[in-house]
């Protein structure tokens, strides 16, 4: 039976903070990938990038996957590129119900460039480079069970477009109706 809720989808789309949000309300633990891997390695994932390359980054990435695909009820975030190994989201999917949450380039450029933190991101026009990254996903992210459009959407018409999922699937295993 499947009882974690996975968040995937390119970055600024709002995965971590929806994660926690919706963790909360059916108080399941909540995990987000980056922080995981930060945890581990004791650096940011700029720094990780920076020191030791994408590879690195990738390969604790993974473990990272493989401790949090071995818990049961959380809500697990995950960072934009988890979904780029297959592997990544076989194993998310054997106890976790995927949801891609998505929204539009300049959406995701206004989002980002605030606090523009991601090693992927520092090459070129940041606005190009994200066109070029999701034309590169845009594909991957057809896994998930379920989408949404975060572009126009506040926390909570996200989080309740999720719920309304989730009781679409009448899994006992989400305990939804004691979280109303």
């Amino acid at each position: 039976m499947k009882t974690n809720i996975v968040l995937i989808g390119f970055m600024g789309t709002g995965k971590t903070a929806v994660g926690k949000r919706l963790a909360a309300l059916l108080n399941k633990e909540f995990y987000d990938t980056d922080q995981e891997v930060e945890a581990v390695t004791g650096m940011s994932i700029a720094q990780l990038y920076s020191r030791y390359g994408e590879v690195r980054f990738r390969s604790e990435e993974k473990l990272a996957v493989n401790r949090l695909a071995q818990r049961a009820d959380c809500v697990i975030a995950t960072g934009g590129s988890v979904a780029l190994e297959r592997y990544n989201i076989d194993l998310l999917s054997e106890k976790g119900v995927l949801v891609c949450l998505s929204a539009r380039p300049d959406i995701i450029y206004e989002r980002v460039r605030r606090r523009n933190n991601r090693p992927i991101l520092q090459k070129g026009d940041l606005y190009e480079t994200i066109l070029k990254l999701m034309a590169q996903r845009e594909f991957i992210y057809k896994c998930a069970d379920f989408y949404i459009d975060t572009s126009d959407m506040e926390f909570q018409d996200i989080i309740n477009s999720i719920m309304d999922f989730l009781k679409e699937l009448e899994q006992p295993s989400f305990n939804l109706q004691e979280n109303q």
